[in-house]
């Protein structure tokens, strides 16, 4: 394979890590209950359902507070992924030190990431979107390494 067809297996994959955390923003920003998105875990997590704990008086304005809470984490993702979106449109991971920033910072939300979900909710739906930002993210390294400065 020539140069040009590592380079685009350099950036192209992290692109697509950062297109698909302002997708899942995206969805955490626009569901009208997006706690639902990954109730099980949750569930298994509280040790409770949504249902009783939402039938608590105490608990009435639970499900507003919850609203904001994923509106703020979808919020920030999105955010992180147009970074990520950014710097490697901009960067191209031209050289060495861009594509050794970007790919650091990437491994190492993708460790903290495997930890949090394997650790509290290893139910959770989102393993599979997880695993596919891995492979890209192998994708990413490997081409980065086959690169001539």
């Amino acid at each position: 394979m020539n140069q040009k067809h590592w380079h685009n297996l350099s950036w192209i994959p992290a692109f697509i890590i950062g297109l698909g955390a302002v997708g899942l923003g995206i969805s955490w920003l626009s569901h009208p209950e997006p706690w639902i998105l990954d109730q099980p875990p949750n569930e298994a997590l509280l040790q409770t359902t949504f249902a009783d704990l939402f039938t608590a008086d105490i608990n009435r304005h639970l499900p507003d507070y919850l609203r904001m809470i994923y509106r703020f984490f979808g919020w920030w993702v999105v955010s992180i992924g147009l970074l990520i979106m950014t710097f490697v449109k901009v960067t191209r991971m031209g050289t060495s030190l861009a594509r050794n920033s970007i790919l650091g910072i990437l491994l190492i939300i993708l460790i903290g990431i495997y930890y949090m979900v394997f650790n509290f909710i290893p139910t959770s739906p989102f393993k599979i979107a997880m695993h596919i930002l891995a492979v890209l993210w192998f994708i990413s390294a490997f081409a980065s390494g086959r690169l001539e400065e």
